[in-house]
């Protein structure tokens, strides 16, 4: 992988934590592939599925850390990796912290998230991918 791969898919990262602290959906979806996964609260969540998922969220502002980053041996994905995450709740200033593990994926417009999974770290030392309960989907 090249130095200027890294710093790409790094600059994506980047864009993914800005827009998800701003609330620019469009932002957030522009750095996923069609076929982009969220995984987090026991379930993945597709695109479409994006709008009402960041609405549910808390505010606040997402500070990540550099990623590690390597190539796949998987057909479906380009590289993997995992990227350290502390969210800061704008009202209490509450934090949670946690990681991301993502796949990518480099397409003709550059390097995009195929999956991103939410993995958080709790007070106890477990490490979980949430409540269940914390986003329920709209009825259908």
């Amino acid at each position: 992988m090249s130095t200027d791969d890294l710093m790409e898919i790094q600059q994506l990262l980047a864009r993914y934590a800005v827009y998800i602290t701003q609330g620019d959906l469009n932002g957030v979806l522009a750095v996923f592939t069609p076929d982009g996964t969220y995984s987090a609260f026991g379930d993945t969540y597709a695109l479409d599925e994006f709008p009402a998922l960041i609405a549910a969220a808390p505010k606040g502002l997402f500070l990540t850390g550099t990623p590690v980053i390597e190539l796949s041996g998987d057909e479906a994905v380009d590289a993997i990796g995992t990227q350290p995450l502390c969210f800061i709740d704008h009202a209490t200033h509450d934090m949670r912290i946690g990681y991301y593990n993502d796949s990518y994926v480099r397409m003709d417009e550059g390097w995009r998230l195929r999956t991103r999974a939410m993995t958080f770290i709790r007070r106890s030392g477990a490490h979980d991918s949430g409540r269940p309960h914390a986003y329920q989907r709209p009825e259908a």
